[in-house]
């Protein structure tokens, strides 16, 4: 190996000089070359080790010619970076931000300068991967474990997972892990009739593919007559009455159902807690814990249970173990991934989080501390109870005496003049019907906002005044009493200069991609440019309501219409759906459409669910929740979907196929031939076709699932594909693309029709247009792309797959190969043999590459023992060959184990990852520490340094600690 060096400057870069060169000044700046790794030279080189030419020559020998887009699509040519920004200036131009007043879980906030810049605008935290390799994840991961301890305190209950997707999903969540785990024998699910109306009508949508009857009900006089196996209850309501919650969860109880109750955090510091009324399940978002309402996401939700039910969790779990010097260490838990182990069997199809949202509203936590959230939360409910003062003083009904940040006016035949002068005022109010308006007052209201919506309704009054003499609207009856956040790290970083450094210490502890390669196979963790990222935290896209009037979002609305066109123009498809807010969401929403188009059809029988056994966890999931039966199919010797296998499968089934769900490339990462006529045979008998885009990367410019592929529906990663960064494990979208006939099942939504088609099949997530805030990044991305910079982008990722499976054929066997034994943009490395005759596993050369400072490639998926690797098109040749040299020298000490030159429990692979405390102690150890910590190739200047070693996940699962530990746990270590 070799120290690293500057890349060559780009061959194709070199700008002209002197008289009359502006053209070529032009034409010299594509941001291509700067998204795109190896230079023209460096792929060149790449491209004579594997045997081929040409970047098109390689195309016709990899990619199957009946599915090859050789027309290409049409998109707007490649700009620069600064065209792009004053682009997207203009639209964001468009948009008209208000004072939003509308609540319904979306509320104005103040995110800490110290977190923008130091958490959201950070590379440490945005590039990061999912802490599946938590040796080097430990930063965040003690983040995520900040953020748990915040819901667990305020929740007054047991366990919360890291984080899920939004407050709507969550709930809906809840209900399936309600019925799983309940006693009572019901199809019956009770939602509170006060419940925010976006959660009602996800509920719904989950609800009917399961089978379940979702009864909405006024339950303040108690149940509805007959059984049910849960309840949801909002907390505060979404009118603001404040109740007491405690009568109607004994009800529950009584009758065997388990209680959600979906509430406010900022609420919960000066309310009692969900679990102290008797909650087995709390849910919510944390979004206005510091993070902007952004039309609507990214934003972290929450779920919290009680101690019984944390197996029944869904999602992501953060758990204290211990690494192999005792020390206290973090990891996830339990049932982290699991449904890629259990996958038709799986409770939810959840495989993501909001790891970045969540870790800044576990940092607001930090930073403001328990009495400084208190005083927020005071602040906040004082606004709203002097606003209602002054209406009642007015003449003006408010409709509830108790409420915590919302009022509910009553207005008769006013509502929309009140409205429309509140928006000529500069603030959106929510409308409830033609004789209500609700007023949702929040940390970032000021009196000059009071004052406006007072003349709103055509009232007046002196806030200091009313302030003085108006009584809080708190039932004293359900006032806080016991503490929360009693932890030291939420009291002792009150500085900036402390907060600074702890992010700083936390960020130092993590691998991001700013730190080197994440050559993670299916992950595609490529370049997340910082032209990209820069405008999601413009005030015109950050300070959006995603229920603001839709005229006041002519910017934002323009960038969705554009970026759907642009996306069903790559992919081949007619009609894209921008709102699943992460992959296995989009898959949900494209098997509920192909499930609504059957049943529009008459044919209501079609329920199988045809999935090759190599697929992702995640589409066996999603079939189950989609209300369709799973049937695997076999997967032959060479990785291929067995086609005889799948032709009986299709004559066993033709008269209740609904759908194949395909991965195309495979999940083996090779162009399958003849997928073209797998589509053909399933559309005979009267299925549809879902090809999953994880893969899309290898797709982009040569070939369109809706196009020669023959496709049906896919969802679309943009969180992979298209540069959305990971954060650490999320956020993400996950689009969903159809066929025409498919469009009508689109998802929509109840509080923006314009969200989807009428005929849809409802909310998949709980804004209209999803995680709106991030869009910006893949719409930028394609602009500073264009299709030729595209279709390159896809080839070189090709390029690089076959280079590292070329390089390391000789020392590792390649697992699978397609046409002309090409890989497509990942290739998979069999570590099998090795294992069986060494005793050296997976586990051990990934944790080894940490030592020669690499996060692993995807470790045992699809097939165990083996792994996945994906260089993807911004890593250049360099940073690949210092990959494989770190490989083929993990091989060699891997020799030595087999030859006996190293102990077989005692080696560099077997200890690994090394830190630097283990240097400090008596070395033992049957190698030296100079070949522990600086192997081949490493640079002491440059190296990495982890900060536990290897992380025990079993005493983790044994002993489940899921908040901060008390500081003494530390210290006795």
């Amino acid at each position: 190996m070799t120290p690293r060096t500057p890349a060559p400057t780009r061959a194709h870069a070199v700008l002209p000089s002197g008289p009359g060169s502006l053209t070529g000044l032009e034409a010299a700046s594509p941001f291509t070359g700067r998204h795109i790794g190896p230079d023209t030279d460096e792929q060149a080189k790449m491209l004579a080790a594997i045997g081929y030419g040409s970047l098109d020559e390689l195309t016709d020998a990899a990619v199957p010619a009946a599915i090859r887009a050789l027309a290409g699509f049409e998109l707007p040519a490649a700009r620069t970076e600064a065209e792009v920004l004053a682009e997207l200036r203009e639209l964001a131009s468009r948009n008209t931000v208000l004072t939003s007043m509308i609540g319904l879980g979306y509320h104005g906030t103040f995110t800490p300068p110290v977190i923008t810049r130091n958490v959201l605008e950070n590379p440490a935290w945005y590039t990061a991967y999912t802490p599946y390799q938590p040796e080097i994840s430990q930063g965040r991961l003690e983040a995520l474990l900040n953020f748990q301890t915040v819901v667990t305190d305020l929740t007054g209950l047991d366990v919360a997972g890291a984080s899920l997707l939004d407050e709507s999903t969550a709930a809906a969540e809840a209900m399936t892990l309600a019925r799983r785990a309940g006693r009572a024998k019901s199809d019956v699910f009770v939602v509170d009739a006060a419940t925010l109306p976006q959660t009602v009508a996800v509920v719904r949508t989950r609800a009917e593919a399961l089978g379940i009857e979702v009864v909405v009900a006024d339950t303040a006089d108690g149940l509805p007559e007959g059984g049910c196996f849960g309840v949801l209850l909002q907390y505060p309501g979404a009118d603001g009455l404040v109740r007491d919650l405690t009568p109607v969860i004994e009800a529950a109880h009584a009758r065997g159902a388990l209680v959600a109750v979906a509430a406010d955090l900022l609420a919960l510091t000066v309310l009692r807690a969900p679990g102290a009324m008797g909650a087995d399940i709390a849910v919510g978002t944390t979004q206005r814990f510091g993070v902007p309402m952004a039309f609507g996401g990214p934003h972290a939700g929450y779920l919290a249970v009680r101690e019984k039910l944390t197996r029944s969790m869904p999602g992501r779990l953060v758990g204290v173990s211990v690494d192999a010097d005792g020390a206290p260490a973090y990891r996830l838990a339990l049932q982290t991934r699991e449904q890629h182990i259990r996958r038709e069997k799986a409770t939810s199809n959840i495989c993501t989080a909001q790891v970045l949202l969540a870790v800044m509203a576990g940092m607001y936590a930090v930073y403001h501390g328990p009495d400084g959230l208190a005083s927020i939360a005071r602040r906040t409910h004082r606004y709203a109870a002097v606003l209602a003062g002054g209406l009642r003083a007015g003449g003006v009904e408010v409709v509830h005496g108790d409420f915590f940040d919302t009022v509910t006016a009553r207005v008769p035949g006013r509502a929309e003049q009140v409205l429309a002068a509140a928006r000529a005022a500069g603030v959106n109010l929510r409308p409830v019907d033609a004789d209500h308006v609700a007023i949702t007052c929040d940390e970032t209201t000021l009196r000059a906002h009071v004052e406006a919506v007072w003349g709103a309704f055509g009232v007046s009054g002196d806030v200091a005044a009313l302030d003085a003499e108006t009584a809080d609207a708190l039932p004293s009856g359900l006032l806080r009493d016991t503490e929360f956040l009693t932890h030291p790290v939420f009291h002792t970083h009150r500085s900036e200069t402390d907060m600074l450094r702890y992010l700083r210490r936390l960020a130092d502890k993590d691998y991001a991609l700013d730190r080197g390669m994440i050559p993670l196979g299916s992950c595609t963790m490529k370049l997340n440019a910082t032209v990209e990222m820069e405008p999601i935290t413009w005030p015109e896209f950050a300070n959006m309501h995603p229920f603001a009037p839709v005229d006041q979002a002519a910017g934002y609305l323009e960038l969705i219409d554009g970026l759907a066109d642009s996306l069903a123009r790559i992919t081949g498809y007619a009609k894209v759906s921008l709102q699943p807010n992460a992959g296995s969401q989009g898959e949900l929403a494209g098997l509920l459409a192909v499930r609504a188009y059957h049943h529009a059809n008459g044919d209501t029988a079609r329920d199988v669910c045809l999935i090759p056994s190599s697929a992702h966890g995640t589409n066996a999931a999603s079939a189950v929740m989609a209300g369709m039966r799973v049937v695997v199919v076999k997967t032959g010797e060479n990785g291929d979907v067995d086609l005889a296998d799948l032709h009986a499968r299709i004559e066993q089934y033709r008269d209740t196929l609904a759908v194949l769900m395909v991965t195309y490339p495979s999940t083996h990462g090779v162009f399958e031939e003849g997928i073209e006529q797998v589509c053909a045979a399933i559309h005979e008998a009267g299925g549809q076709v879902y090809v999953d885009g994880a893969n899309l990367n290898a797709l982009v410019g040569l070939a369109q699932p809706g196009g020669a592929i023959g496709a049906d529906v896919s969802h679309l990663n943009l969180h992979k594909t298209f540069c959305i960064p990971h954060g650490g494990g999320g956020p993400g979208v996950g689009p969903v693309a159809v066929r025409a006939h498919l469009a009508p099942y689109l998802p929509n939504h109840p509080l923006q029709p314009t969200a989807g088609p009428e005929t849809g099949v409802g909310p998949i997530s709980a804004a209209p247009w999803g995680s709106a805030a991030i869009l910006p990044i893949p719409w930028t991305y394609l602009r500073l792309m264009g299709p030729e910079g595209l279709k390159e982008a896809t080839q070189v990722a090709v390029l690089g797959a076959n280079y590292i499976a070329k390089r390391l054929a000789p020392h590792f066997p390649v697992l699978y190969t397609g046409p002309n034994d090409l890989v497509a943009h990942e290739c998979i490395i069999d570590l099998r043999g090795i294992t069986k005759a060494t005793g050296v596993s997976v586990d051990d050369v990934a944790k080894r590459l940490i030592d020669y400072g690499f996060h692993a490639p995807t470790m045992s998926f699809p097939v165990p023992g083996t792994l996945m690797i994906e260089p993807t098109e911004s890593e250049n040749l360099h940073e690949i060959d210092r990959f494989c040299d770190a490989m083929i020298a993990i091989k060699g000490e891997i020799d030595r184990v087999a030859s006996g030159d190293l102990p077989a429990d005692d080696n560099p692979l077997a200890n690994a990852p090394h830190t630097a405390a283990l240097l400090a102690g008596e070395w033992a150890h049957a190698y030296t520490r100079e070949e522990a910590v600086f192997p081949a190739g490493v640079v002491p200047a440059e190296k990495y340094w982890p900060p536990v070693r290897r992380i025990d996940g079993a005493q983790g699962d044994r002993n489940l600690v899921c908040s901060c530990p008390p500081i003494e746990a530390y210290g006795a270590n």
